[in-house]
């Protein structure tokens, strides 16, 4: 254990020397902003309690939201904030994975060029992990999010498609349905019916409406449809991933404003040294466990399903928590204990 807070101090002072300032937060994190942005998901995942005073309450499940709560209400900019701490998360039996860990974090908030804060945070973390047997991990969940806005489709269906991007089974059946046509009819609700349950028949009724909706929309178009399906398809590395997408975008133009701040990520990589050529992309990368990324994502692993550090953007998480106010931010943590144990 001295070894591992021996890490946790190397790790704390050279985010310090980056110029981040040192910021602590509750351990008790309150329940309903965290439910807010997770949705009832979160509760499988995360410790809940109920304080007399202060309601429902969550054991802190990461750094992240506090943080931007926090910079988002008094905070200077630009910004640089590290922490370490316990995050707490439930496991499934047999996985042999902690239910609490430490974990080390660097966040920035920095509109002035957010390809170089990107480059920043990745290279900063590759400094920091030098010498450890890992391998870098990297993806781009606002191409994904680019490519669904841009589906010539109506607004519900991409917003469903959009709240289960980080959802890959789910996503992929919404896809599978809204490429047919739909045939099935959808009654009405009889004034006569007793209203059971938590729904009023209003709701019930606007439930119908949309569904009826919904079965007279005209399928996906094929050919965005096969070009989103090549979006997630991409694994390459980095160059040639971006090559790869520029090809895609022919037929998905929407996405190409994300490619072009793809291509200024690599470039500000490239200038802190970063062997672009050899650093692997993934169209999928991050759709599992980042539900709040939504630019660059990245990981570094060391061929377990636990990554030693992850990261990535999250502009949308600060406009969320800003209460009007919003900010370009990227970040990421690492696990010390992880750290130790491959060095």
């Amino acid at each position: 254990m001295d070894r591992v807070r021996q890490q946790t101090e190397r790790l704390s002072a050279l985010f310090r020397d980056a110029g981040a300032v040192p910021v602590e937060t509750s351990v008790l994190q309150p329940a309903d902003t965290l439910l807010d942005l997770y949705g009832e998901d979160i509760r499988a995942r995360a410790y809940v309690t109920s304080d007399p005073v202060l309601g429902e309450q969550m054991l802190r499940p990461d750094f992240t939201v506090p943080v931007v709560q926090r910079h988002m209400a008094d905070g200077a900019e630009p910004a640089r904030y590290t922490y370490q701490g316990l995050v707490f998360r439930k496991q499934e039996a047999g996985t042999g994975r902690a239910s609490e860990y430490l974990q080390v974090g660097y966040e920035v908030f920095d509109r002035s060029d957010p390809a170089s804060a990107d480059a920043e945070v990745f290279a900063l973390f590759a400094e920091a992990l030098q010498g450890a047997p890992v391998q870098a991990e990297t993806g781009d969940i606002g191409v994904l999010i680019a490519a669904v806005a841009g589906l010539s489709t109506t607004e519900r269906r991409r917003a469903a498609l959009l709240r289960h991007l980080w959802r890959p089974g789910r996503f992929r059946a919404l896809l599978e349905r809204f490429s047919q046509a739909l045939t099935r009819v959808i009654p009405s609700v009889r004034a006569e019916v007793p209203e059971i349950g938590m729904r009023s028949v209003a709701e019930v009724e606007a439930r119908l409406v949309a569904l009826r909706e919904d079965a007279q929309t005209a399928p996906l178009d094929a050919v965005e449809l096969r070009a989103l399906q090549a979006v997630l398809e991409v694994s390459d590395m980095a160059p040639i991933a971006l090559a790869q997408l520029r090809e895609i975008a022919q037929d998905l133009p929407a996405i190409k404003p994300a490619l072009d701040r793809f291509e200024a990520r690599l470039a500000a990589l490239a200038k802190r040294g970063v062997d672009v050529d050899a650093l692997p992309f993934s169209g999928t990368y991050g759709r599992t466990t980042m539900e709040y990324y939504d630019g660059f994502v990245f990981g570094f692993h060391a061929g377990n399903p636990v990554p030693v550090a992850t990261g990535g953007r999250y502009d949308a998480l600060t406009r969320v928590l800003g209460q009007g106010r919003e900010i370009p931010a990227v970040g990421g943590v690492i696990r010390p204990e992880l750290l130790e144990a491959l060095l």
